[in-house]
């Protein structure tokens, strides 16, 4: 299993296919084995890098303080470690907190940007509603499987859970294969509290795409309007009816347009300054 020191933890990451590099960053609690659907998708042309977040699945999960700064240093050093010079950046949720701070801190690196599922944060940012973030954040003290149940309420539509129990449990068991560890979701959890960039999107210059499903409970569509206004020439796309989880609800119309906006910025034509 791969593995590479980063600052002061050792992180997991896999490699697949052949082209420009694409970076996917996974959110909360969530990760590499979590991008299953987009890796084998992108990796027939480009060359796909998934990792595990400091505090989830084969990475280290120090019980120390988060802050967004490091979990962005972290993304940043594994690139370099890697000889990547500059590379799409695919984040969602947490993971496109990230990629905002990795475009911002570490222009040069980033080429484009999609961010799906997620906000600016901060005092802009359109909250979920109380009982949805109760849900949420329950999981730190539940079963395993009792976590898993809230984990899969707050993260696909309703309608998504009763059509499709068969993706339902694929999606359970990819998420078995890195899981996060109370002590690592606890401490990104800190981290996500402290984010926010909506003063700074004016300041991301590479070419942006914005993802989003309208009926997101977890982060509200409404967050990715607000991040589409504010970077400039931001393209925003929403898929009718999906839930945070949009990735797997609207897996061919999504990978199809990430895919489509990714080719018509290639590397070598845009790179951050």
């Amino acid at each position: 299993m791969p593995k590479t020191r980063v600052a002061d933890i050792n992180i997991y990451y896999e490699l697949r296919g052949d082209g420009e590099p694409l970076v996917l960053i996974m959110g909360l609690g969530g990760g590499s084995s979590m991008w299953w659907k987009q890796v084998d998708y992108f990796s027939a042309g480009f060359h796909v890098i998934t990792f595990d977040s400091r505090g989830v699945g084969r990475s280290d999960k120090p019980d120390t303080p988060y802050s967004m700064g490091m979990l962005v240093d972290d993304a940043a050093g594994l690139m370099k470690e890697l000889g990547i010079a500059s590379a799409h950046v695919y984040g969602v949720s947490m993971g496109g907190m990230v990629a905002q701070e990795l475009a911002l801190r570490h222009p040069k690196l980033v080429s484009s940007l999609v961010l799906g599922a997620t906000t600016c944060g901060g005092p802009h940012a359109v909250m979920a509603d109380q009982e949805t973030l109760q849900r949420l954040f329950s999981i730190m003290t539940l079963s395993a499987d009792e976590a898993v149940k809230v984990s899969t309420s707050v993260t696909f539509s309703i309608s998504f859970i009763q059509r499709q129990p068969e993706k339902i449990k694929e999606w359970v068991i990819k998420g078995a294969e890195s899981p996060p560890s109370r002590v690592g979701f606890k401490r990104q959890a800190e981290a996500v509290a402290g984010f926010g960039t909506y003063d700074r999107l004016p300041q991301i210059k590479v070419p942006t795409l914005v993802l989003a499903g309208t009926a997101d409970q977890l982060i509200p569509a409404e967050n990715s309007r607000i991040l589409a206004s504010r970077i400039p020439n931001a393209k925003l796309v929403l898929f009718d009816g999906a839930g945070h989880g949009y990735l797997w609800e609207a897996e061919e119309e999504a990978n199809g347009v990430a895919s489509d906006f990714l080719r018509q910025h290639p590397i070598h034509l845009v790179v951050g300054t």
